[in-house]
């Protein structure tokens, strides 16, 4: 496995990373969670060099972290361990809908409850899930600071962020990493908007310049690159059958999308998902992706895509593939 490395913890993680949620929620109703499959997931990853594994207390109302924490038993020591807090549920099952909370109050609350998940006596990366527009980020952000003088967490990163947010938070803390959804069909972290709709600015090249780590989540367009979803047959549990993208003539015209990427792949011999996966990790080398899966062989395909080289032929048409049809939620 490729390595990369986070400046702020002085660590290196494997090219890409795995993202942990669709285990627990999105994809999946409750009662159809496969716990056993997630921990071997989990468990070939770390065989594989990938290290970085992310999660959040909002995922599964806590499910996530404690599935997690069952996978790091023994291993702990081979995870760089990343989780969030700021969204609180609404009570909706697998609702894209959230909730904030910045409170200070909440953030110390809500990292003790991690930790007892997680299983673990520190977390390595702790992100600041979505800004609560009630409070102000200084506030949110000094709490957190006060849980890496704690010791509770080793560094902090944000996510779904613009570059004024980053730099607010910056002048009072080291900003170690910034998450945001980014694929070849998503790129507002290039120059786009939030997901509140405010510029976002050049999050990639700021993370670049600050010595940071941009983590894009949805690398795969939450699975629609891969050229194997389709659509039309999505489970009424899985939330994409709510997302605009998804559904209706949209989801029908980024076909169009997935046509370049499979063009592309067919030329080296690949599947989409590696074309795509590879895209996103030309984008930078301080660019860690963290797609996500709950299949060891899906898992095995995404992790070849550090190994794909594109041409500048194969560039120039991705980056030309034009702007997704609908809006993300």
């Amino acid at each position: 496995m490729h390595q990369r490395t986070i400046p702020v913890l002085d660590r290196p993680v494997g090219a890409i990373g795995l993202g942990c949620m669709g285990m627990s929620w999105a994809y999946v109703a409750p009662e159809a969670r496969d716990e056993a499959a997630g921990i071997e997931v989990i468990h070939h990853a770390f065989d594989a060099g990938v290290t970085l594994l992310d999660t959040s207390d909002y995922y599964g109302a806590g499910h996530n972290e404690r599935l997690v924490g069952r996978a790091l038993e023994g291993r702990r020591d081979e995870a760089v361990l990343a989780t969030k807090v700021g969204l609180v549920s609404t009570g909706e099952p697998n609702a894209p809908a959230t909730a904030r909370d910045g409170r200070p109050e909440h953030i110390r609350e809500a990292v003790d409850a991690s930790l007892t998940r997680l299983g673990t006596e520190v977390i390595d990366l702790y992100y600041l899930h979505r800004v609560d527009p009630d409070v102000p980020l200084e506030e949110t952000w000094g709490a957190m600071a006060e849980l890496v003088s704690d010791g509770k967490v080793r560094a902090l990163g944000l996510s779904e962020v613009s570059v004024e947010q980053c730099d607010r938070a910056q002048a009072i803390h080291p900003v170690a990493a910034v998450q945001s959804e980014f694929s070849l069909w998503t790129r507002d972290a290039r120059g786009g908007s939030t997901a509140d709709g405010a510029p976002a600015g050049d999050v990639v090249a700021w993370t670049a310049q600050h010595e940071a780590v941009f983590v894009p989540f949805s690398p795969l367009g939450r699975g629609f690159l891969t050229g194997a979803l389709d659509t039309k047959t999505i489970d009424a549990s899985d939330f994409r059958g709510r997302l605009p993208r998804f559904t209706g003539d949209a989801g029908a015209a980024n076909q169009a999308i997935v046509d370049v990427v499979r063009a592309v792949a067919t030329r080296h011999g690949v599947p989409p998902a590696e074309v795509a996966l590879a895209w996103v990790l030309a984008q930078g080398d301080h660019v860690v992706p963290i797609p996500g899966t709950t299949k060891v062989k899906n898992l095995e395909a995404n992790i070849a895509a550090t190994d794909l080289a594109l041409t500048d032929e194969d560039l120039t048409e991705l980056d030309g593939i034009p702007a997704a049809v609908g809006t993300r939620y």
